[in-house]
């Protein structure tokens, strides 16, 4: 008595072992004509156990594509359809990811998008405004990624560290104290309340 577990492995399962025999059976064919003939007999079977493919045209090509891989693409016939590429030679297109590179990670791309924006900006003032929200920014991102403990000092030094030492800030510029940050993360809107009562409000021309 033959197990299962003793016969040949079925390359597509969902076919059963009886179609895997009659592909078997259909490779050692001789004559072209009748083993195209043996593959539409197949064809007609694999199409019974999935009836819904039946009429659909893209549905008919897997037939035929499965029929080829049933036969590890050795047979050798006249189909409607091409033999598929086997997997095992179609080579995966290599996916380019940006290279982003960063200094300080837990800022990420909009404190240095930011920065390189400041930087292009002629007017001092303007500057000025712009890499004081941008160091309050980095406050915020900073108590994000570790809110046990914040150094000023560090984010001033590593401002000018993501800017090559071309923007400072002024010598009575203050942070935002940290509890304010605090309190203002936590307000922010859930799923449940966010927008709750704006169609109720008014504005004054």
């Amino acid at each position: 008595m033959e197990y299962a577990t003793q016969k040949e492995a079925l390359i597509l399962a969902e076919y059963g072992r009886h179609v895997q025999d009659m592909v078997n059976h259909a490779m050692t064919i001789e004559d072209r004509q009748k083993r195209n003939e043996a593959a539409e007999t197949i064809i007609q079977i694999m199409t019974q156990l999935n009836p819904s493919y039946k009429g659909a045209e893209e549905l008919q090509q897997k037939l035929w594509d499965d029929l080829y891989i049933i036969s590890d693409f050795k047979l050798d016939i006249d189909a409607p359809y091409p033999m598929p590429t086997p997997r095992s030679e179609i080579k995966a297109e290599k996916v380019e990811y940006p290279d982003q590179k960063f200094k300080f990670k837990h800022y990420g791309k909009i404190i240095e998008a930011l920065i390189e924006a400041a930087l292009k900006i002629e007017n001092v003032e303007e500057q000025q405004e712009l890499v004081q929200q941008i160091a309050n920014l980095m406050k915020r991102s900073y108590l994000n990624y570790n809110r046990d403990s914040v150094n000023e000092e560090m984010i001033i030094d590593q401002l000018t560290s993501m800017s090559n030492g071309k923007l400072k800030l002024d010598e009575d510029f203050r942070f935002v104290h940290t509890n304010d940050i605090v309190i203002t993360n936590n307000k922010k809107p859930t799923s449940r309340n966010q927008g709750k009562g704006r169609s109720k409000r008014k504005w004054k021309k």
